[in-house]
């Protein structure tokens, strides 16, 4: 299998990071070449994108894409990580949350956002790694950044009790957003937009673009093969297409620029029989190809 080219889907089990996913899949496709279009933390189980061989010079074009999770936030506590990972660093309790006041809370996190990521993230303050500052003792203050949360649906609340004796609300939650939001700051601020403190519970990725988990395999169904989307497949899936003639395939394996394809953006252009031979943008009067993956 070391020669196979494609993207993989795994259904990542809480736990392992998303190295150690790629880790398993290098060996099992008995290649290094593995990549992953976006992490998930340790605690989080669901969807993960990974190519494999050449598919992961496609991996740019997955990483932006938008996502859906499933989440349980905890209204009552805050961690130190924003979620059940990290030590309890206050705990003032919710005793009643009227539904009119969550659901205005939610709506505030809705849309068009400036988002402070969690202090314990990967995100670099000057050249370090967030979290490697935070477990330093260091205080870390991140810039908010700018992303869109499309949907945030309540979908239960359970009253509860934390270990420590704090009454809290678990609220389970479906959020559709755009890449670079973090779920458990929302968790966060939707704590504190309620008066008291949040953090995340759990956390499952459902879907990135258009892929779905229904669709992944768990990392011990592919002992006996790793299941891969063909490139072509992922290609139309992702990004506009752009049917080629066979004179028009031949430039482009060699590099060279067609007719302009009149779309803003990428355009994956596909040969006649079917197959993706390369992404092309328009750049003034010609397209011109930004990844030949099937060269002359």
């Amino acid at each position: 299998m070391s020669g196979a080219d494609g993207v993989v889907l795994v259904d990542k089990t809480a736990g392992m990071t998303s190295h150690d996913v790629v880790a398993c899949v290098r060996r099992l496709a008995g290649t290094r070449k593995v990549g992953h279009a976006g992490t998930l933390d340790p605690m989080a189980t669901g969807l993960l994108l990974l190519g494999v061989n050449r598919a992961t010079r496609l991996l740019t074009y997955l990483v932006g894409l938008d996502k859906t999770y499933r989440a349980t936030v905890r209204l009552g506590q805050g961690t130190v990580t924003d979620d059940a990972e990290g030590e309890v660093t206050s705990a003032p309790g919710v005793r009643d949350v009227e539904e009119q006041a969550l659901h205005d809370a939610v709506a505030g996190l809705t849309g068009a956002i400036e988002q402070v990521p969690s202090a314990v993230s990967a995100i670099k303050v000057d050249g370090r790694r967030s979290y490697a500052r935070v477990r330093a003792g260091e205080e870390v203050e991140l810039a908010a950044r700018p992303v869109t949360v499309h949907a945030f649906e309540v979908l239960a609340t359970r009253p509860a009790t934390a270990a420590d004796g704090t009454a809290v609300l678990d609220v389970d939650v479906e959020v559709v957003c755009s890449s670079g939001t973090y779920v458990r700051a929302l968790a966060r601020d939707l704590g504190a937009a309620l008066g008291s403190a949040g953090h995340l519970t759990a956390l499952r990725r459902t879907r990135v673009g258009a892929f779905d988990v229904a669709e992944a395999a768990s990392l011990e169904a592919m002992a006996d093969g790793v299941p891969m989307l063909d490139t072509s497949d992922v290609a139309r899936r992702v990004l506009a297409a752009r049917e080629l003639t066979e004179a028009e395939t031949a430039e482009v394996r060699y590099g060279r620029g067609l007719a302009p394809s009149g779309r803003d953006g990428v355009v994956a252009a596909f040969a006649p029989d079917g197959h993706v031979v390369a992404l092309l943008t328009d750049r003034g009067d010609r397209a011109r190809p930004v990844l030949v993956l099937d060269p002359a």
